[in-house]
């Protein structure tokens, strides 16, 4: 079953996924790439041993994620601080300025959240259930839920200041 056509396969359908966690922990387009190619990686190397104990998006991020989160750790190593590229900001599906100009300022919020706090709004936003975010994150459902909140009313905070 843990073929390299089957890994494909689950690659290219769960693309988004790699995409958005590269995309939201990383500060210039070349950094996604290299982001993206690495989750990748650690997705091949860990694939054997995925035993379908936990669902497969579940999987994933936990591994894009902890990935995203090493990649972050070496970079503040190396002393590299990158500015936010603008393009990548602006990028959206959206054709209503409107809903650009939120999802816009909606990310930049984001962005300035710590690690973990991303990745806790990346999956409410994916529309992971508390539970879900909880297996991932290794925190409780109960926790998820505090973390959530906290998260939900400092963007809120930001957003009117």
């Amino acid at each position: 079953m843990h073929s390299r056509e089957v890994f494909i396969g689950i690659i290219q359908e769960n693309e988004s996924l790699i995409y958005k966690v590269a995309k939201l922990y990383t500060n210039s387009r070349e950094d996604e790439e290299d982001l993206y190619q690495e989750i990748v990686y650690q997705l091949w190397k860990s694939f054997p041993a995925f035993r379908a104990e936990a669902r497969l998006s579940t999987w994933m991020y936990r591994i894009a994620l902890n990935t995203a989160i090493a990649h972050l750790n070496k970079a503040k190593r190396k002393g590299n601080h990158l500015p936010i590229d603008e393009g990548l900001l602006n990028r959206t599906d959206s054709t209503d300025n409107l809903k650009e100009e939120q999802a816009k300022i909606l990310y930049d919020r984001i962005k300035q959240l710590d690690t973990i706090e991303k990745a806790i709004i990346l999956l409410y936003l994916e529309g992971k259930s508390y539970e879900e975010i909880a297996s991932i994150t290794g925190f409780t459902a109960t926790n998820v839920g505090t973390r959530l909140a906290r998260i939900k009313q400092k963007i809120k905070s930001q957003i009117k200041k």
